[in-house]
């Protein structure tokens, strides 16, 4: 090992020493491999596996239809929401969960222009948004006759407008790993009178958001991510208590019906963020997030927050020292301000390259043509697994 590997691994257990969110890895599944792709997919809670069955086998296998309302299921969507809010800075009652963050977004968007006022006819979407978000928008428009303009988040404030119903943006962009500042747009978007949601898969149990100081008026999320729900966990809506009242959702299943089980022609939406459910809960996957926010219990984001800047730091400063410098280059910004909990380096190989990173123990994800995206979890990624990641790197590239 070289003098500079000796000062930063012997750095690197310095900080992990200290580190007042390391008894959280005890928490997860985990192993010798170097997990940098919570940003995609969050271990799995240790204790989830018994919850699990414990649903499968008591709750569905013995009390079956009871369970509704003996197990409390009927009520889930409301209660994981209210575990949700304090991690996105929303007080209770205001988070719905279920459905995927697709259906979500068209809910949100559809609705804010609904409360947007008459004869407002353009929505703005973040032009470097996660893929689906984009064509959600672009069919929502289609549907409700408005029309869609692509722009790139700092330059909404000059695209703003009499004619803008609302603007749909990302908190972190999922390729860069860029922060985008949530409350300057929010503000900007109410001056000129619009409609504000924003898409927080990227943002959500990495570091604060602020969905009510902000004034944010719907919001959306998943929470495989960094709330490590599990593959495909059901996602949730946010709705300001100040909008629940004339909240219009375009998809009014049966279940947001201030009278459910009474079966009526005619719709009547329940009161408060009921309004965003739609069908079924999805019990099963619903029930493992429940158990998966437990990780959570006694955690402050704002630690969280701190504990991810240093990795991020400490990572870069890393692949500064180890890998040559004509072979990688970040995209993710220097400033705290802007950053969120990933690094993205641009790689000419970026494909083989990870596949090697792969097979040597350390989990990454690439975004085509040329970047290797590592994201950082507080909870249970440590300085060591930073160095070593930056290690591996270097020795992959040569």
């Amino acid at each position: 090992m070289s003098d500079t590997s000796e000062t930063l691994a012997a750095r690197a257990a310095a900080l992990d020493a200290a580190d007042r969110l390391a008894g959280a890895r005890k928490l997860f599944v985990l192993d010798d491999t170097v997990y940098l792709d919570g940003n995609s997919l969050g271990a799995l809670p240790a204790h989830v596996a018994d919850r699990v069955r414990d649903v499968l086998t008591r709750e569905w296998g013995e009390l079956r239809i009871r369970s509704w309302s003996e197990s409390g299921w009927w009520t889930a969507p409301e209660r994981i929401g209210d575990r949700i809010a304090p991690l996105v800075g929303a007080a209770a009652g205001q988070i719905v969960v279920g459905d995927s963050t697709s259906v979500n977004v068209f809910k949100a968007v559809v609705a804010a222009t609904r409360l947007a006022p008459e004869g407002r006819d353009e929505i703005l979407v973040d032009a470097t948004t996660f893929p689906t978000d984009g064509y959600i928008a672009t069919s929502a428009a289609r549907m409700t006759g408005h029309r869609l303009i692509p722009v790139a988040p700092a330059d909404v404030p000059g695209a703003l407008g009499p004619r803008t119903a609302a603007v749909l943006l990302n908190h972190v962009d999922y390729r860069t790993g860029r922060l985008h500042d949530l409350p300057a747009l929010t503000a900007a978007t109410h001056a000129a009178g619009a409609i504000a949601v924003w898409d927080l898969c990227h943002s959500a149990g990495a570091l604060p958001v602020g969905l009510d100081a902000h004034g944010v008026d719907l919001a959306v999320g998943c929470t495989y991510k960094y709330l490590n729900g599990g593959p495909g966990s059901p996602a949730y809506l946010y709705v300001a208590e100040r909008h629940q009242a004339v909240f219009d959702s375009p998809l009014p299943g049966w279940t947001s019906h201030a009278d459910p089980f009474g079966m009526t022609e005619a719709y009547a939406p329940a009161d408060g963020a009921v309004r965003g459910r739609v069908g079924t809960p999805d019990i099963l996957s619903m029930l493992a997030l429940e158990a998966s926010l437990d990780v959570w219990d006694g955690v402050s984001v704002e630690d969280v927050r701190a504990k991810s800047l240093a990795l991020t730091d400490f990572f870069l400063e890393c692949v500064a020292a180890y890998v040559p410098e004509d072979r990688v280059a970040s995209v993710t910004p220097v400033a705290h301000a802007e950053r969120g909990s990933q690094v993205a380096l641009r790689c000419a190989d970026a494909e083989p390259v990870m596949a090697e990173l792969i097979a040597r123990g350390v989990v990454g994800d690439l975004r085509r043509p040329d970047l290797l995206r590592f994201g950082f979890t507080p909870l249970y990624v440590g300085f060591g697994d930073v160095e070593r990641a930056a290690r591996v790197l270097a020795e992959v590239l040569g």
